[in-house]
């Protein structure tokens, strides 16, 4: 995760440690209408000011979104301006540090399932074909950064640049990529096998999509760092 990234999240989980800011956000995303300043304010007994600055703050961190509406029957000229409204965003947040992408894991796996029971394919054949083609999709991103040259060098800077917006931390030398973090580190220290397995099919997607004669991905592990390892040729 790049800086930019972390910053981001960071300040909309930040935004919920103030303690009026976190009980209007609960109180908002418990009901099942959008809310107006006036109602979040009686809700939680606050002043309306102070409704009003805590909830346009968490518009915008993205954790609400806002729209308009007329509360009451009244239509044309005299009906008054329509009321702000608040409701939940559908912008999810997570921070891990290090980075860690289990969303992405249970994902791959959803999707092997529903392949094996629709084609009869062994869930297993079918979770390394989906990682592999999750890491085909990687490997355009790192080809698309050689448009200058392939030599080893730039291919593992460009390697190292793709791979660590996907929270591996890449750190290369005498032409071999190691990723000190695993984005599935729970998954694999409990269900090694299977969470190296798919890690190293889709790293090998990658490594193909560059082209296996310049890149490849070998299972090597070892404590403190991802199962993985690339080469560079």
């Amino acid at each position: 995760m790049d800086r930019e990234k972390l910053g981001e999240r960071v300040a909309g989980v930040a935004a919920l440690a103030e303690p009026v800011r976190r009980d209007l956000y609960l109180y908002v995303v418990a009901q099942d209408h959008p809310v107006s300043r006036d109602q979040a304010s009686e809700g939680l007994g606050v002043a309306r000011h102070t409704a009003k600055f805590h909830l346009d703050k968490l518009v915008e961190e993205g954790l609400l979104v806002t729209s308009f509406k007329r509360l009451n029957e009244r239509r044309g000229p005299g009906a008054g301006r329509p009321t702000k409204l608040y409701q939940r965003s559908e912008r999810e947040l997570s921070v891990t540090v290090p980075e860690r992408h289990y969303d992405l894991a249970g994902l791959l796996m959803a999707q092997a399932i529903e392949e094996s029971t629709s084609s009869g394919v062994p869930v297993l054949e079918a979770l390394h074909s989906t990682a592999q083609q999750l890491g085909r999709s990687i490997g355009q991103q790192i080809r698309s950064e050689l448009q200058r040259g392939r030599s080893r060098d730039r291919i593992l800077e460009a390697a190292s640049r793709t791979l660590a917006d996907h929270g591996y931390e890449p750190n290369h030398e005498s032409g071999t990529l190691e990723l000190r973090n695993c984005p599935f580190h729970l998954l694999a220290q409990q269900h090694t096998g299977l969470v190296c397995g798919m890690n190293l099919a889709l790293l090998e997607g990658a490594a193909a999509e560059v082209g296996e004669e310049r890149l490849s991905a070998r299972l090597d592990p070892a404590p403190d760092r991802c199962c993985v390892l690339l080469t560079a040729t």
